[in-house]
C-alpha cells in the first residue's frame, strides 16, 4: 500500500500510515468490536395506546451498493465505506478512481483474495465506467469527488428514487483572530499549515482553502508561517519528499495557471516555485490574491494558501455568524 500510494501521488509513508492504513486499521477494529451491538435488535418504545404489546427495531441491509472513491485517498476513500457497507451486512460494488491507477489495480487484485468476491466487486476504469455504473440501479450509492460529478450521481440515482450520499469539495477558510499569546499562535499556525499542506499536499475537501486574518496581525502570522513551514515540512521538502506531489500533468497544468494570473502571481509572498517533471509545488503563500481571481472563486486543492486580510470590524461580523 505504501508503494502504491508513493507510486500515485509521491506520499511518504508516514503520511500514507497516519492518513490511511492507521485509520483503516483502526476502523476495522472498531467495526470488529460493535458488530454485534449494531446487529442486535433494539427494544422500540410505544405509545399507551399500545399497552400490553411489545416491538422491537431490527437491523436490515439495504442490499447492493455502490462505492465510487476519489483518488487523494484512494485507500481510506474506498476502504472506509466499503467496512461500513459490509458490516451493515450489505454487498459491494466498487470502483477505485483511475487517477490513481496503481492503489486501484491493488485493490482490484488483493480484494478478491481475501473478501468473498460474492459480497465485493471491484470494477476498475475511467469516466465511462462510472456512467454506466450510476445508471443502474442501487440501494445506496457513496460517491466521493467533484461537485460536477456529484450532480450526474444524484441525476442518475433519482431515477431509481435511490438514496445518495455525497462528500464533495468546499472551500473552506480559517479564521484567525490577533492571537494574544506566543503558544496559541503558534498551534494555530501548526494546524493551519498543517491542514493545508501535510495532506496530499492540500489535495483534499477538508483542507483550510484560504485563511482570513486582521489586517494589523497578516504580518506577524506570515513570518510564523514562514519558519513552521521549515520545521515542519523541512527547508528543501522537494528533496526530503516530505509532501506529497501533485497527482497528474493536468492538475499540476490546473494550479499553474491560477499561479499565472499577473495579478495572482504579483501577491505571491512565499515559495511558488513549480517542477512539472517530479509534479511538485513548493507550499505557497499569498497575501490578498483578487477576489474575483479563480483562485478564490473555485475550490484550489493544492499547496496554494491565501491569506485575506480583513479589518477589525469585518472579522468580528465574521465571527458572530
Amino acid at each position: 500500500m505504501n508503494a502504491a500510494l508513493e507510486c500515485d501521488l509521491g506520499k511518504h509513508p508516514v503520511e500514507s500510515y497516519r492518513d490511511e492504513i492507521g485509520s483503516l486499521i483502526k476502523s476495522v477494529n472498531y467495526a470488529l468490536g460493535c458488530l454485534k451491538g449494531w446487529m442486535s435488535a433494539e427494544k422500540a418504545r410505544l405509545p399507551l395506546a399500545a399497552a400490553l404489546t411489545t416491538a422491537e427495531i431490527i437491523p436490515e441491509p439495504l442490499g447492493l451498493v455502490l462505492i465510487i472513491s476519489s483518488w487523494n485517498f484512494p485507500f481510506g476513500l474506498s476502504l472506509e465505506p466499503l467496512i461500513g457497507a459490509l458490516a451493515a451486512g450489505n454487498v459491494v460494488v466498487l470502483k477505485p478512481s483511475e487517477v490513481a491507477p496503481r492503489c486501484s489495480s491493488l485493490l482490484a487484485d488483493v480484494l478478491p483474495a481475501y473478501l468473498d468476491p460474492k459480497a465485493v466487486k471491484v470494477v476498475e476504469g475511467g469516466p465511462a465506467v462510472s456512467e454506466q455504473l450510476i445508471q443502474q440501479k442501487w440501494d445506496k450509492i457513496l460517491f466521493t469527488g467533484s461537485a460536477r460529478v456529484g450532480r450526474m450521481v444524484m441525476a442518475a440515482a433519482a431515477n431509481h428514487l435511490t438514496p445518495v450520499t455525497l462528500e464533495l469539495g468546499g472551500k473552506c477558510p480559517a479564521v484567525l483572530d490577533s492571537l494574544s499569546n506566543s503558544w496559541a499562535r503558534k498551534v494555530a499556525v501548526q494546524r493551519i499549515l498543517g491542514s493545508k499542506f501535510s495532506a496530499c499536499a492540500g489535495q483534499a475537501c477538508i483542507a483550510i482553502d484560504y485563511v482570513l486574518v486582521e489586517t494589523k496581525f497578516s504580518s506577524t502570522l506570515l513570518e510564523l508561517m514562514k519558519v513552521w513551514i521549515g520545521k515542519m515540512l523541512g527547508e528543501n521538502p522537494r528533496e526530503s519528499h516530505s509532501m506529497a506531489r501533485i497527482v497528474n500533468k493536468n492538475h499540476f497544468s490546473r494550479l499553474k495557471t491560477l499561479l499565472e494570473d499577473p495579478n495572482v502571481k504579483a501577491s505571491i509572498v512565499y515559495g511558488g516555485s513549480m517542477d512539472e517533471n517530479s509534479l511538485f509545488i513548493e507550499p505557497t503563500i499569498l497575501l490578498d490574491p483578487p477576489l474575483e481571481s479563480d483562485l478564490m472563486q473555485d475550490e484550489i486543492f493544492g499547496p496554494l494558501l491565501p491569506i485575506i486580510t480583513v479589518k477589525l470590524f469585518s472579522l468580528r461580523y465574521v465571527l458572530s455568524l
